[in-house]
C-alpha cells in the first residue's frame, strides 16, 4: 500500500460520523477508497451533511495516524482491500474495514484460541487461564485475548511463556495502552513477535462502548472461545454470547457452586457451552475445524523449509508407518501416553508433516 493509499484510508476512518457500516457502503458504492473522496463530496444523492464530512476531515489527526504508521516497520494497517485481512471478520455484518496492528499481521489468519474471564480473578483462575495458554501454545496454536486485567493478561503470558503465539485485541486506539499497568506485556507481546490489533484509530481512548466491539473481534477470529472464571454480569459472557452467534464453539471452565466468579461458568454450561476440564478436551472438539482451516489455508503446502525432527517425534512419525494409522494404534507402536501422542499429532499436522482421513493419521 502506498503512503497516498494509506492516507486516504486513514481520512476514511475519521469521517464524522461514518462508522464500519457506512465505510462499507460507501466503498460498495464507489469501488474504492480513492473515488469516494474523489466523487462523494459531489454527488447529489449523498446527504449535505455526508458530502460536508468527506470534505472537512481532520487532517492534523490524518497526520498523527501516518506518524504511527511511519513509526517502525513492525506498525501496519490492514484494509477490506488487502488479501491479508483475515477471511473469518468478513463474516461479520459491519466488519471494520481498517485494522490497526503492531506485530506480525499473519497471524490474524493463524488458527487461534479465545480466552476471557473475570478481571479479578482468584488464584486458581488466574493458573487455570496460564497453564491453558501455555498448553495451547505448545500446540501451535494462537492465543488471543483482551489485554484485560486478569484472565486476559495470564491468557497472553502463558502463550509467551509457553514459547508460542498470542494476539491482543484491544478496545482502545493501537497507540493507547489499556489498562496502563499491561504496558509491559504488551510491548513483551510486540517484542515477541506476536500481535497487537485493534479496529479503532490511534488516539481512541477507552469508552465503554469500544470493548462490546473488541469481544466481538477476538471471538470472530477464533475457532472457539474459552471462558475460565466469569461471574454472572461479566463482560466475558457477552463474547461467549458472540461466539455462539458467530458458529463458534464455546467452553467453560467449572468451579466451585460457593465461587461467585463460577456462576457465569455455570451458566454457560447450562446454557450449552462446552465443560472442560482440561486444554485436551478442547483440542478434541476443534480438531475438524482445525483440520478445514488447514485445508482452507493450505498450511502445509506453504512450508518451504524442512523440519529437523525430534527423537519422539521420530519416534511417533515411525509408529504411524506408511499410514493411514489409527491413533489407538500409533498408541501402542509409540509406547507414548495417549495425551502425548494426541498433543504432538496435533503439532506435527498444524505444521503440515502429517495429515488426518477417517480412516486415519498418514505421513
Amino acid at each position: 500500500m502506498s503512503s497516498e493509499q494509506a492516507r486516504l484510508w486513514f481520512k476514511l476512518a475519521r469521517v464524522s460520523g461514518v462508522g464500519a457500516i457506512r465505510q462499507q457502503q460507501l466503498l460498495q458504492r464507489y469501488g474504492s477508497v480513492e473515488a469516494i473522496f474523489a466523487q462523494g463530496p459531489h454527488d447529489s444523492s449523498l446527504t449535505a451533511a455526508l458530502r460536508q464530512a468527506l470534505t472537512e476531515v481532520d487532517e492534523a489527526a490524518v497526520d498523527d495516524d501516518m506518524a504511527w504508521l511511519e513509526q517502525s516497520e513492525r506498525h501496519f494497517l490492514l484494509t477490506v482491500a488487502d488479501e491479508a485481512y483475515p477471511p473469518q471478520l468478513r463474516q461479520l455484518e459491519g466488519m471494520p474495514q481498517l485494522l490497526y496492528g503492531i506485530g506480525r499481521v499473519e497471524l490474524l489468519q493463524s488458527a487461534q484460541v479465545a480466552m476471557v474471564g473475570s478481571r479479578n480473578p482468584s488464584h486458581q483462575g488466574q493458573e487455570s487461564a496460564h497453564a491453558f495458554a501455555r498448553y495451547f501454545a505448545s500446540v501451535g496454536l494462537t492465543v488471543t485475548s483482551g489485554l484485560a486485567l486478569g484472565i486476559d493478561g495470564a491468557s497472553h503470558c502463558g502463550a509467551l511463556d509457553g514459547g508460542g503465539d498470542t494476539i491482543a485485541v484491544m478496545g482502545t486506539g493501537i497507540d493507547r495502552i489499556y489498562p496502563a499497568s499491561h504496558r509491559d506485556l504488551a510491548h513483551r507481546i510486540a517484542a515477541n513477535g506476536s500481535l497487537l490489533v485493534s479496529e479503532f484509530p490511534p488516539g481512541v481512548g477507552p469508552l465503554a462502548s469500544n470493548f462490546p466491539r473488541r469481544n466481538r473481534l477476538l471471538s470472530a477470529l477464533s475457532l472457539g472461545t474459552l471462558v475460565v472464571e466469569a461471574a454472572l454480569k461479566s463482560g466475558s459472557l457477552i463474547t461467549a454470547r458472540y461466539a455462539s452467534e458467530q458458529g463458534r464453539e464455546v467452553f467453560a471452565i467449572p468451579g466451585s457452586i460457593h465461587n461467585p466468579l463460577a456462576k457465569g461458568c455455570h451458566q454457560l454450561i447450562k446454557q450449552g457451552a462446552k465443560l472442560v476440564e482440561g486444554a485436551q478436551d478442547i483440542i478434541e472438539e476443534i480438531a475438524p475445524q482445525l483440520r478445514h482451516y488447514l485445508t482452507q489455508l493450505d498450511q502445509a503446502d506453504s512450508l518451504s523449509v524442512a523440519k529437523k525432527f525430534t527423537v519422539t517425534e521420530q519416534q511417533l512419525i515411525h509408529a504411524i508407518g506408511d499410514g493411514p494409522t489409527p491413533m489407538d494404534t500409533i498408541i501402542a507402536r509409540s509406547g507414548l501416553t495417549a495425551d502425548r501422542v494426541s498433543s504432538m499429532l496435533l503439532q506435527l499436522e498444524l505444521e503440515g508433516h502429517v495429515s488426518f482421513s477417517p480412516a486415519g493419521y498418514s505421513v
